[in-house]
């Protein structure tokens, strides 16, 4: 029995929960098409969290918890215009953030996470599931990266119209994300 919480105990203690936390180095844009050209919205503003496992080697082996959040509104493109639309249509004068939790994950030993989670756009929560990579960086900080596209009419958002509605948008857009952490 002694000889069996002893394993335990250096199983346990080769596997460690580590918070890390990124402010300043996030990377989220927003693409889509419309009747006239493609376009982007770009951020490099949000806060995140996440817990990660790892073995005594400093490897992941896990991610046991993330949150992301922006306001609405830093998604910027080149036209003023254009962003007026888009706010209006994600309603961010009801519901400004937009959001992300996780509710589990699964990490691949080349770095490929598969995350479940909640996603809230316009005040409207859905299941989501995103596919990632990460990496762990020269100075230890880590990156994850990956992207997900979406129907706008699955979160009550209705394509913008630009011009009296000449111009119409399409109603899937990609969310791209590049965010990389440091340990709290």
């Amino acid at each position: 029995m002694t000889l069996l919480i002893l394993m335990l105990a250096l199983v346990t203690a080769s596997f460690a929960q580590v918070k890390y936390h990124a402010k300043e180095n996030v990377n989220l844009s927003v693409s889509g098409t419309s009747s006239m050209h493609d376009w982007d919205m770009k951020s490099s503003k949000g806060e995140s969290n996440v817990t990660f496992t790892m073995n005594a080697a400093g490897q992941i082996t896990g991610l046991s918890s993330l949150s992301f959040v922006t306001l609405a509104k830093e998604l910027k493109s080149e036209h003023s215009a254009m962003d007026k639309n888009a706010y209006k249509a994600l309603k961010t004068s009801q519901s400004p953030i937009i959001a992300y939790n996780l509710t589990s994950a699964t990490l691949a030993p080349d770095g490929t996470i598969k995350c479940q989670g909640k996603l809230t756009i316009a005040g409207v929560t859905k299941d989501a599931d995103l596919a990632a990579t990460s990496r762990i960086n020269p100075d230890k900080s880590i990156t994850i990266k990956g992207s997900k596209k979406i129907s706008m009419q699955q979160f009550d958002v209705a394509p913008p119209t630009f011009m009296m509605g000449a111009v119409k948008t399409g109603n899937d857009v990609t969310i791209s994300f590049d965010i990389t952490y440091t340990k709290q």
